[in-house]
Parts: C-alpha cells; sequence; structure tokens
C-alpha cells in the first residue's frame, strides 16, 4: 500500500503562512531546494485544497531552461508528471493537466486511493493535511522548519488533533533551515 505524506514548510513557530497570508519568507534556496525535490520524487499524487492547489498550479507553466536553476528545472518536472486530486467546492474545472475535482475529502476514497496506488501520495495544504491527520490517513509527516517566527497565522499542524510521531530523519541546512520526518503512531 501506498504512503500519505504531508510535507509543510512552516515558521519555527509553526505556521505555513502569516496572519496577512503571507509565506514569502518561507521560500527555498538552492540546497533546500534540490533537497524538496528528492524527496517528492517519488510522489505519484498530489492531494490539494483548492488554496494550496492555487499556488502550486504556477508550475504548470513555469519557465524551464537555462535561465532557471537546475533546482526549479527538476521541480517543473516533477510536479508536472504527478496526478493531482483537488478538493474544491467551487473550481468548476481544473487549469492543469493530470487534474480532477472532488467536491468533498472523503477518508474511505483516499484510502481506497492509498490501497490502489503504485506510487506514494502527498497531502498539501494545512486545512486538507488537518482533515487526513484526523481520519488517521497521513502515515508521515515532514515538516522543514525555517528559521523565522511570524507570531501566527494559519498552522502547520491542526489544532485539537492528537497525532503519536516518531521521529525517523533529521537535517539541518546550511541556511538554518532544519528538516523533520516522522512516521505517525496510531
Amino acid at each position: 500500500m501506498a504512503r500519505l505524506i504531508y510535507s509543510a514548510i512552516a515558521s519555527l513557530d509553526g505556521y505555513v503562512n502569516d496572519e496577512d497570508g503571507r509565506f514569502d519568507w518561507s521560500a527555498p534556496d538552492e540546497e533546500v531546494h534540490a533537497f524538496v525535490n528528492d524527496a517528492e520524487r517519488p510522489i505519484g499524487t498530489y492531494l490539494y485544497g483548492r488554496r494550496m492547489y492555487d499556488v502550486m498550479a504556477v508550475w504548470q507553466t513555469m519557465p524551464t531552461g537555462d535561465e532557471e536553476s537546475a533546482a526549479t528545472n527538476d521541480y517543473a518536472e516533477i510536479w508536472r508528471a504527478a496526478e493531482k486530486v483537488v478538493y474544491s467546492r467551487t473550481l468548476d474545472a481544473p487549469r492543469t493537466p493530470r487534474t480532477r475535482i472532488e467536491r468533498e475529502f472523503d477518508a474511505a476514497a483516499v484510502r481506497a486511493m492509498k490501497q490502489g496506488a503504485a506510487a506514494d501520495l502527498s497531502v498539501g495544504g494545512a486545512e486538507l493535511a488537518g482533515q487526513a491527520l484526523r481520519a488517521g490517513l497521513v502515515d508521515e509527516v515532514s515538516l522543514l522548519l525555517s528559521p523565522i517566527a511570524v507570531g501566527g497565522g494559519t498552522p502547520a499542524l491542526p489544532h485539537g488533533a492528537r497525532v503519536h510521531l516518531e521521529l525517523l530523519d533529521q537535517r539541518r541546512f546550511a541556511n538554518g533551515v532544519v528538516y523533520l520526518r516522522y512516521e505517525t503512531r496510531g
């Protein structure tokens, strides 16, 4: 069975964006971006909420070539090759290939996707990830903690959900970002 992985870049105080909705402080440098690419390479399907899809859809039309960094070119290819499932009640049609819209998050349907998938799945967006965590669907949580405290915003991990975690891996990057990878425990 494929694994469902929740990955997020967050501030040290645990937010994926600040109170104004900004996340410019989380842009990875080349070293971190290359690391993220290697972590994302095995993902076959991305599960997104509407807002995360809006942010990520730029990768479909991201210019590639010599004028872009190697990590940017690599991630564009990784993202374009993956299937995407977007959970939205308002989006009429997908703006990107290999994308389908689901109106409601259905834990049983996600469980079936995991069972039938040949490659791992990733859940993106804190709200959708919170639903998946509460439903016991997430197998791994990977956080890249940026060396900044933003004081508030959207929490990377849901309030009111108790999830037991076992540390699997950790890494410190030259720019101060810290990577933590956990397996969920029932």
